[in-house]
């Protein structure tokens, strides 16, 4: 599958967190509402345009329809995210994740495929799981 953009490194970021909450074949409004948050709010969004959410979350489906997907995934991942931003991906990962309150089978097999894939620390991994845990607490 050839995309005709290149992704930049802010669609990578996008489909590290669709990818998470596509995992389960159930993309939940929490979900949702935590991407677009993330996107509205946070400094490395910035500049993006928001416009192409539809075409890099497509991308990410299409991915995941084809046998090899999720490889292809991270294989594009990896050409296109500067690897200081590795542990960004994945604590973004991790918040929408954790924002329905549940974590599924699904989504913890994800997350240790993108621990690997990104190659994150295992002990930098675990602080970047706690913070997105007691982010998303309830009462």
């Amino acid at each position: 599958m050839e995309i005709a953009h290149p992704l930049t490194p802010e669609d990578c970021l996008i489909a590290v967190m669709v990818a998470i909450s596509a995992s389960d074949e159930n993309i939940r409004t929490s979900e949702l509402v935590t991407i677009e948050a993330i996107v509205n709010h946070l400094p490395v969004f910035a500049g993006y345009d928001a416009d192409r959410l539809k075409l890099v979350s497509q991308t990410v489906f299409d991915l995941f329809a084809v046998e090899d997907g999720l490889d292809a995934l991270f294989g594009l991942i990896r050409e296109n995210l500067p690897e200081k931003l590795n542990e960004t991906a994945y604590a973004l990962a991790c918040d929408v994740a954790a924002a329905d309150g549940t974590l599924r089978e699904e989504e913890l097999r994800l997350l240790e495929e993108m621990r690997y894939e990104l190659k994150i620390d295992r002990l930098h991994a675990a602080a970047i799981e706690r913070g997105a845990r007691a982010r998303h607490m309830t009462l």
